[in-house]
């Protein structure tokens, strides 16, 4: 039975533009990962595996790919009340610009909300990697009597400066809150952690940017126009205020927030026993359904490498590198490190011959391609030399992004023949 208890509301985001250029033409939740999944599917797929199946998207900028992913994506029963709708940020009577902040965001999406019944309002964040079991979280809730509840993870002294710490007692209530302290802060805030958590140095709790709400409050604070983020002021306003809980989650756990945590949370997948478990049966992603064809590799070394169906490879060398669906790798070429998005359609003779392509999308022959991300449908040439590292500053060309290191592709980019970056 749908947990009908609950509705969640997922927030896309702002414009994502620490995730530059992935987020040049779609919005974050629309970012790929894994080779054929997208981000959003991960908190939608942790719904579903604990049956909340009506789930609000909310986005801003360049909704359009995600519009498409989900409606080609989550296709429910017709005499199910179930849905996964994109509400995307609207001009109305009452809200003449764009979301402000978290919080405002949901303000501004309340009319669509308080149309459906439910009990509690789970607010989930859809840049973030990780397998969390809500319905615990939700049990939680309900049997301590809060009134909001908050998804909190152990970080150590070092992470600890860039989130929302808080303390709470031995009933996991929240008794305080600071958003993003300081170091020189820090030694006032470590909390009761359990003995691996302590082991690893992680002895602050961190807000993950999960919430549940019970429905009456929710309304009562969205009312107040004076409030428009969650972590930085609804949280710290009403804890004292009304009971707040901490659920402790101490499994894999990542903000997908910079072009770094994206490419090491991918580039982690190639582990053997990776962190994030795409193969547990009770925790499974769910992603548009293709019908693409089996993998054909050929004459090539693979060294802990993700592949994704329907690609066409005959590389000499693929190692530690995630390769996206309908993915083609030319004769003698290697990738290493390097996380390869794939391309939304096959070409065939026919196109290539009309459009006059002189460079096939995909990896040519005899490339070298090392710490890099190659967005969606790329034509890179043969002989190609691409190779990332520390030792690259930031820059920005016409078809490609260098951050921390990384250097990335722009989707549709086109690298000619005998090109070194």
């Amino acid at each position: 039975m749908i947990n009908d208890k609950v509705l969640s509301i997922i927030l896309g985001g702002g414009q994502g533009s620490r995730l530059y250029p992935l987020t040049e033409k779609r919005s974050k939740p629309a970012v790929p990962i894994a080779g054929k999944y997208r981000l959003v599917d991960i908190p939608i797929s942790n719904c579903i595996n604990a049956d909340i199946k009506r789930i609000y998207v909310l986005t801003q900028f360049n909704s359009a790919s995600l519009n498409r992913h989900i409606k080609n994506t989550y296709h429910f029963s017709f005499f199910s009340s179930a849905f996964v709708d994109v509400l995307a940020a609207e001009q109305t009577p009452q809200n003449k610009g764009w979301f402000q902040g978290t919080a405002d965001a949901v303000r501004q999406s309340m009319h669509h909300v308080v149309r459906h019944d439910f009990e509690y309002a789970l607010i989930l964040s859809g840049d973030q990697l990780y397998q969390m079991d809500y319905d615990k979280m939700i049990k939680a809730h309900e049997e301590s009597g809060a009134k909001i509840s908050i998804a909190t993870i152990p970080v150590n002294e070092k992470d600890a400066t860039g989130f929302g710490i808080l303390k709470a007692d031995e009933n996991n209530v929240i008794t305080s809150f600071i958003e993003k302290p300081d170091a020189s802060l820090l030694p006032e805030w470590t909390s009761d952690v359990s003995d691996d958590m302590k082991a690893q140095g992680r002895n602050y709790l961190a807000s993950m940017g999960i919430y549940i709400f019970n429905r009456d409050l929710l309304i009562e604070l969205m009312n107040d126009q004076s409030t428009i983020d969650f972590g930085k002021e609804i949280i710290p306003q009403n804890i004292e205020k009304h009971k707040t809980l901490s659920y402790q989650y101490e499994g894999y756990w990542t903000d997908i927030g910079t072009i770094e945590s994206f490419f090491e949370a991918n580039i982690g997948l190639t582990e053997d026993i990776p962190k994030f478990d795409l193969y547990d049966k009770k925790k499974r992603i769910y992603t548009r359904a293709r019908m693409l064809p089996t993998s054909k590799v050929s004459g090539t070394m693979l060294e802990k490498a993700v592949i994704a169906e329907g690609c066409i490879i005959s590389a000499a060398k693929i190692e530690k590198s995630v390769i996206g669906i309908r993915s083609r790798i030319g004769e003698e070429s290697t990738v290493i490190n390097t996380y390869m998005m794939g391309s939304d359609h096959y070409e065939n003779t026919l196109d290539i011959n009309r459009n006059e392509v002189e460079i096939l999308m995909g990896i040519g022959e005899r490339c070298f391609i090392k710490n890099a991300i190659i967005d969606k449908n790329c034509r890179i040439g043969d002989d190609v030399r691409i190779n990332g590292g520390k030792h690259l500053e930031d820059t920005e060309t016409d078809t490609y992004v260098v951050r921390d290191g990384i250097i990335v592709i722009k989707k549709g980019a086109i690298i000619p023949n005998g090109t070194v970056i």
